[in-house]
């Protein structure tokens, strides 16, 4: 089974140099990107063979963009979070491209204009199962569709705008308690693993 994860940093910047000495701070909650990467892609030696993550960085400057990881043909990246942090670096000091229109950075490393509807309607096309991980949702088991999507918010919850747009959507919980993205990318693997 295929798994994606979308994740939205609403204050992750777009464009520029990236600070790698603050990912919390001057980089707009970077760090909670870099460590979601992390959990989607890596396992204890090695990296998952059909994983892929989407970051939206909706934060200024510039317009908002998306990093998609796809592990199927990553290479070169390491699990530490600065390696990272220095790959979307090197990504946010080239022209943003056009809503949509996917250009390879590296064998495996995309980047592209646009926001979660962008991904969303990618997604749809592409037949992958979408579900938002909300506490409050009937539980996460058996999952039977070959390619699922999983959306996650950073430390803040979704916008208005973004709820709207995912209301339709079918939600499942990994808990009660609400988990930092990373933990619950981590939870959703264990889940998946099992089944």
């Amino acid at each position: 089974m295929q798994r994606r994860f979308a994740i939205i940093g609403h204050r992750a910047q777009s464009n520029g140099k990236l600070n790698l000495n603050d990912l919390a701070g001057a980089s707009g909650r970077m760090d909670v990107l870099v460590r979601a990467v992390s959990s989607a892609l890596f396992i204890s030696h090695g990296m998952r063979k059909d994983c892929h993550i989407t970051l939206h960085l909706m934060g200024g400057p510039g317009v908002p963009r998306r990093i998609w990881f796809d592990s199927r043909n990553l290479i070169g990246l390491h699990v530490d979070d600065r390696a990272i942090a220095g790959r979307i670096s090197k990504i946010l000091q080239e022209p943003s491209p056009a809503r949509g229109q996917l250009v390879e950075f590296s064998p495996g490393l995309w980047h592209s204009g646009g926001d979660i509807e962008t991904t969303l309607e990618e997604w749809k096309k592409e037949d992958v199962q979408l579900l938002v991980l909300d506490a409050d949702a009937p539980p996460l088991s058996n999952v039977e569709a070959e390619k699922v999507g999983f959306i996650l918010s950073d430390d803040l919850p979704f916008s208005d705008e973004e709820s709207d747009l995912l209301a339709k959507l079918e939600k499942k919980s990994i808990g009660q308690t609400w988990l930092q993205g990373h933990s619950a990318i981590t939870v959703v693997h264990h889940i998946l693993d099992q089944s």
